[in-house]
């Protein structure tokens, strides 16, 4: 295995600023996408509840906010974590938020609940791992939970990242979870073809277990690529990292012209099924996260695809708009097709080779935030800190 570099020490020219013979474009400002997540998220905050809410969409006579998430808020407080780990201070109580999350633990109901749970505890509360296990049976959580036994492949996933990060946190005072860990791994590993794309389950049968074996999303294989990855280095297994580098590999061959990471492939054909819709979650947040892991363990760059991803989000997508908005302090959720039934067409069409672009009048931007977006972008740059003005600024009005 190559040596594995810091986060910090990756080249900042390959994530931020790739030189144009690199087909990167121009500089893009990790810092001030950091900003207008931290924005975002302030906007997302429930006070009320003391979390953050599931979403807020814009309509006609303006914002609905949903209920609050402890889910969405895990993983907004994972990205925070990250941030502040950079020297900045943060807008919240995250202490409480973190209380909240862990003193109540009813909202776990799968294994990828426990999982995610488990990965936010090793990162950001790692002296409560003990009672965490003492509170789940770890070992019987692949028979226990329905999501586990019908082989869900991101809820094994976020299983076999929580169990990596917490060995990595607390290696030495924390049960043996080397079974429960190789067991997910294998379960996980039954869901990827030889292409290296990833099914969304292990189930087959109906015709829609049929369909759950077949087809993946980009998050079955984004988060199994972050899990194989962390699975590897917590645990000094090389064989994972393959399986991973294969997953990366394919979906960076099937990335689109513009930088998407489209929403759905085959993985008999190793191919796309249906682009749309293009999440921005995925732009800046899961893919940056898992390639970047994917390229510290294995020396080979994904830099180039990632940059793409961003600039997507800048401008440089389908209709050419800007999915930032900074007069609201939000980056929009997505572009996605006006008519449902065109997804089908787009399918149809895959199995017989044919690609075709949708006009522009197609598409639409889904005017919506969600906190896990902008929990997963501070988690891959919150590392980057936030532009030197704000933090000025910020110093300003504290004193």
């Amino acid at each position: 295995m190559p040596p594995r570099a810091s986060f910090e020490v990756i080249s900042a020219k390959g994530v931020l600023d790739c030189a144009p013979t690199e087909k990167c474009g121009s500089q893009l400002e990790i810092p001030a996408l950091n900003a207008l997540a931290l924005r975002s998220l302030v906007f997302l905050f429930n006070e009320k509840g003391g979390l953050f809410s599931r979403s807020a969409t814009l309509g006609q006579d303006g914002f609905h906010q949903e209920e609050v998430s402890p889910k969405q808020t895990i993983i907004a407080l994972l990205g925070l974590h990250r941030l502040e780990e950079s020297g900045e201070s943060l807008p919240f109580d995250v202490s409480s938020m973190r209380d909240v999350v862990l003193g109540d633990t009813s909202w776990v109901r799968t294994v990828g609940d426990l999982g995610l749970l488990t990965w936010f505890t090793a990162e950001c509360e790692p002296d409560r791992l003990k009672n965490l296990f003492n509170q789940f049976d770890f070992d019987s959580a692949l028979d226990n939970y329905s999501d586990a036994r019908k082989g869900h492949t991101r809820a094994l996933a976020w299983f076999l990242a929580g169990i990596a990060h917490a060995r990595l946190s607390s290696p030495q005072t924390l049960p043996d979870l080397t079974d429960a860990a190789v067991n997910t791994y294998r379960l996980l590993q039954d869901n990827q073809s030889e292409s290296g794309i990833f099914g969304q389950a292990t189930l087959s049968g109906f015709p829609s277990q049929a369909f759950c074996n077949r087809f993946g999303t980009f998050g079955d294989q984004i988060h199994s690529v972050y899990a194989l990855t962390i699975f590897s280095r917590a645990f000094q297994i090389e064989e994972p990292l393959a399986s991973a580098l294969s997953c990366g590999n394919a979906i960076r061959a099937l990335q689109g012209e513009l930088g998407q990471w489209w929403s759905l492939y085959d993985k008999r054909a190793c191919r796309v099924v249906n682009r749309y819709p293009v999440l921005s979650l995925h732009q800046d947040g899961t893919a940056p996260v898992g390639l970047l892991a994917l390229g510290e363990a294995t020396g080979q760059s994904f830099h180039e695809s990632i940059y793409k991803g961003l600039l997507w989000i800048r401008g440089a997508n389908e209709l050419g708009k800007d999915l930032r908005s900074p007069d609201r302090g939000l980056i929009w959720d997505s572009i996605g097709l006006r008519r449902r039934t065109t997804n089908y067409w787009d399918a149809a069409l895959s199995f017989m080779n044919i690609s075709r672009r949708p006009q522009p009048g197609a598409l639409k931007i889904r005017y919506e935030a969600r906190p896990d977006h902008f929990g997963w972008l501070l988690y891959a740059f919150g590392r980057f800190g936030l532009p030197k003005a704000v933090a000025s600024a910020k110093a300003l009005t504290a004193g």
